[in-house]
């Protein structure tokens, strides 16, 4: 494989991999303007645009850019994230000309229809509907806003619906006139790629248009809280999240490697001893979430009414025991995890692209993956018992949903961890 990184002297960045055997590629522009880069009036504003960006260019209508698309077999979706909004698209090799077109033609020339921008927003209104229907979806928005209480970084990225029903073609331009710059923007791909044929078209494309410079966003600070809503459901819906290294942190991989022996599959401490030897619920996992300048352990299950008092007091006991006797097998086992995670997605060229425009935007550079088998490799059995030993007095936040009117908080789970 042959990765390859350019930039344009207007500063748009663009890295390919190209990967050997492989009839397809996926090609994208990652934009460093995600929910982060809004202030409380714009929230919700980079999910709204991402939604525009299908409903039609100066060159295109909404069904021609589906069209032209599909109609060579190849798909094309996007997403919002935190740090960054993500246009992209999977076709076959000979098509990926057409593709990066498409992909850049709605990124630079949307129209912002105020007739498509009524009926989007209606969509987008269902979707925050629909999240809010969702238990076992909404709590990890109410465990972001109160682990990063009245900041950008715990903002939901949908956006509460009374600004999303406010958002006029005027604010989505001005969004875009903030942020939509070359010197934001990686152009991504992998796969059947040719690097100097995709530079030659991006400076075609690109290469015209003028940096804009900004600065970069506030710095996220893990502050925690609780969030209880009390609603008469089946089901007593739990997460706990605890302040964890960013990517910029070292003890990034101890935290993943620790996550993954708590609660990353069926033989994680966490399933066996609550779900399998208590039955105290179905699902109950652990995860590691790491971006530029922070992170968290989130810790998520669902329980009865009658069982999530236990729960709670098993997991912070679980958590406990963690930084007294983690077993070697256990980092050993959550170690082949990690990598084999890593090493199989790593085979999808969509995975490879927006790993290789992750790092860029990161690290100034993307390391290679036998980069990360060896950080994951050297963490020790004795390093994921002190990052357990040191949860113990980490920030924390704790998001309650369903029939929890008497269910244990935060601070009884602080206690038992810290007893």
């Amino acid at each position: 494989m042959s990765l390859q990184i350019s930039t344009l002297p207007n500063g748009l960045r663009i890295v390919t991999e190209h990967m050997p055997g492989l009839q397809s590629a996926s090609v994208g522009l990652w934009v460093m303007a995600g929910g982060r880069h809004e202030t409380a009036p714009q929230n919700g504003i980079a999910h709204f645009l991402e939604h525009m960006a299908f409903k039609g260019t100066t060159r295109r209508t909404a069904l021609q850019i589906a069209e032209e698309i599909e109609d060579v077999g190849g798909y094309i979706n996007a997403y919002t994230s935190k740090e960054m909004t993500a246009y992209y698209a999977r076709c076959l090799v000979a098509d990926v000309p057409l593709a990066l077109d498409v992909i850049s033609d709605i990124v630079l020339n949307p129209v912002f229809d105020p007739r498509e921008i009524e009926t989007e927003r209606h969509v987008i209104l269902q979707e925050i509907g629909q999240a809010l229907d969702t238990p076992d979806d909404i709590i990890f928005d109410w465990l972001q806003e109160v682990s990063y209480p009245d900041q950008p970084f715990g903002r939901t990225i949908l956006g509460p619906s009374e600004r999303v029903s406010a958002f006029g073609r005027d604010d989505l331009l001005a969004f875009v006139g903030q942020h939509y710059g070359p010197d934001r923007m990686i152009l991504s791909a992998a796969g059947g790629v040719d690097h100097d044929a995709i530079v030659h078209q991006a400076r075609a494309i690109f290469g015209g248009l003028q940096p804009i410079g900004g600065n970069a966003p506030p710095a996220a600070r893990f502050i925690g809280g609780e969030r209880r809503e009390v609603k008469k459901l089946e089901q007593v819906h739990f997460a706990l999240s605890l302040e964890a290294p960013g990517f910029r942190d070292p003890d990034v991989y101890a935290a993943q490697v620790y996550a993954m022996a708590m609660g990353g599959g069926m033989s994680s401490r966490l399933f066996q001893k609550i779900r399998e030897e208590r039955g105290l619920c179905y699902s109950i996992f652990a995860q590691a979430g790491a971006y530029e300048d922070t992170g968290s352990i989130t810790i998520y299950a669902g329980t009865s009414k009658a069982e999530i008092a236990d729960l709670a007091r098993l997991t912070a006991d679980e958590m406990k025991r963690a930084a007294e006797d983690m077993t070697e097998a256990e980092v050993a086992r959550a170690r082949s995890q990690l990598k084999a995670g890593l090493l199989m997605g790593l085979e999808s060229p969509s995975n490879r692209a927006e790993r290789n425009a992750r790092m860029l935007s990161i690290w100034g550079r993307v390391p290679g993956p036998e980069e990360a088998v060896e950080r994951i490799d050297a963490v020790s059995m004795q390093d994921v018992r002190a990052f357990a030993g040191h949860l113990a007095g980490a920030r924390s936040a704790l998001a309650l949903y369903g029939p929890v009117a008497k269910a244990p908080g935060l601070e009884a789970i602080r206690d038992r961890l810290a007893a």
